[in-house]
């Protein structure tokens, strides 16, 4: 078995303006710089072979390259029930279709369809039971964060695991766009 998702890389111009961010919440675990990305299908934990299926059903994907933006800042999560801070991204059609393309993908290679409404975000920080005003502080600190512009040219096909430091990862495959 093999955990899977696929994503964007966020550019390192880009990423090293969120460190300064990542503070202001206790006991948040806050994400290293390079695991910062924007995730476009999360796949879990599948077969070898039905990861060869994905893989070149993702290299069937033709799509553009475009330009994002990272735009504002919010959670996930309710309360004391608040697992996630993330970093938005501005609304952008080509990210949609790219993510849709991703899923069709993964359903063609017979994996399940997602239920969850896709909300592109970086995260930022996990949290265990945080204090809801600090988040909200945290959330009202940074709330006008707006990277400028940059090019998404490939996604990637990543692998994960656990580690006591949160979960790592590992580009298994690139897909060029344009």
């Amino acid at each position: 078995m093999i955990r899977l998702f696929t994503a964007i890389a966020i550019p390192a111009e880009v990423g090293e303006h969120l460190p300064p961010r990542q503070h202001g919440i206790e006991g948040a675990h806050w994400r290293p710089r390079e695991a910062f990305h924007i995730t476009l299908k999360f796949i879990g934990d599948v077969q070898e072979t039905i990861a060869a299926d994905l893989d070149e059903q993702l290299r069937g994907i033709e799509a553009p390259a475009f330009d994002l933006e990272l735009q504002g800042v919010g959670h996930f999560g309710e309360g004391i029930e608040i697992h996630a801070v993330w970093a938005g991204v501005a609304e952008n059609p080509d990210l949609r279709r790219l993510a849709k393309a991703n899923e069709s993908a993964a359903r063609r290679a017979g994996l399940k369809p997602e239920t969850r409404v896709y909300t592109p975000h970086l995260t930022l920080a996990y949290l265990k039971r945080p204090a809801a005003p600090e988040v909200a502080a945290w959330i009202q600190a940074n709330n006008l964060l707006h990277s400028p512009p940059f090019r998404v040219d490939r996604f990637g096909l990543y692998s994960s695991w656990r580690t006591h430091e949160g979960s790592a990862y590992r580009l298994e495959a690139e897909y060029p766009l344009g």
